[in-house]
């Protein structure tokens, strides 16, 4: 390795390739929702109920991929189209109670995993790694102008 970045970028890689472990199919195995539909109801989750532009400009993406996101998560149950609570002329997607059901029973998987991966590390090595994820996060969504709301 050249640099320190570089060590970065290979671990990152690696990280990547686990793809929340164990994943077929865009699915943890005994996982209950699709990547996408977790990422999906994590945002509005944080942030209340979202438009198709809202979601668009959270995610940088195009109105036809969250159109086909957002209607998949429908039709599982997981989302509802509600007037927007504000008054606005949009329609806004929120949770439904078996989509927040789902949601944190897919965080619990993952924090169960995450918690055999890391049994052996100190609490303090816990919060010193989850502050550097952090960080990194926060400087990927200033590079792209893309902040992610965190509760």
């Amino acid at each position: 390795m050249d640099t320190p970045t570089h060590e970065v970028e290979y671990e990152q890689m690696l990280l990547s390739r686990h793809t929340f472990l164990n994943q077929r199919g865009g699915r943890r195995k005994n996982s209950l929702m699709e990547r996408s539909a977790y990422i999906l109801l994590s945002r509005i989750r944080v942030q209340g109920p979202m438009s198709i532009g809202e979601l668009s400009d959270a995610f940088g993406l195009d109105a036809s991929t969250l159109n086909r996101q957002t209607a998949a998560a429908m039709r599982a149950g997981l989302i509802e189209r509600i007037p927007d609570p504000e008054g606005g002329m949009a329609r806004k997607f929120r949770l439904t109670d078996e989509g927040t059901r789902l949601l944190d029973s897919e965080r619990e998987g993952i924090v169960d995993i995450l918690d055999q991966v890391m049994t052996d590390w100190p609490d303090e090595d816990i919060a010193a790694f989850a502050g550097y994820l952090r960080r990194f996060n926060y400087g990927i969504e200033a590079i792209g102008g893309r902040p992610w709301p965190r509760p």
